[in-house]
């Protein structure tokens, strides 16, 4: 059996929905939510699937939604606990 890593997944941006999506081989693992408010992307809320948490894909997830944020020159706004712990741990 091979191990699936979390750089194995795609990041997808999906914004008719307001969010980023995770996914593996067409199956969507985890997401996150975000609100447009003018220059800035809040972030509302961060999930992934049960078999999937505490191996490193919402931290995929998040680091992907983020860098495409910066790409695009916004603000990020953390109110999701999770999106707010990885910037502290990205800002040391």
């Amino acid at each position: 059996m091979i191990e699936v890593t979390p750089s194995d997944a795609d990041v997808v941006h999906v914004p008719e929905r307001r969010r980023y999506e995770l996914r593996l081989e067409g199956r969507t693992l985890g997401h996150t939510d975000y609100e447009r408010r003018g220059d800035a992307l809040v972030f509302v809320h961060t999930e992934v699937d049960p078999p999937w948490e505490g191996r490193g894909f919402g931290t995929r997830l998040v680091a992907a939604a983020l860098d495409d944020a910066e790409r695009a020159g916004l603000e990020v706004v953390p109110v999701c606990s999770f999106v707010a712990a990885y910037m502290r741990r990205r800002a040391r």
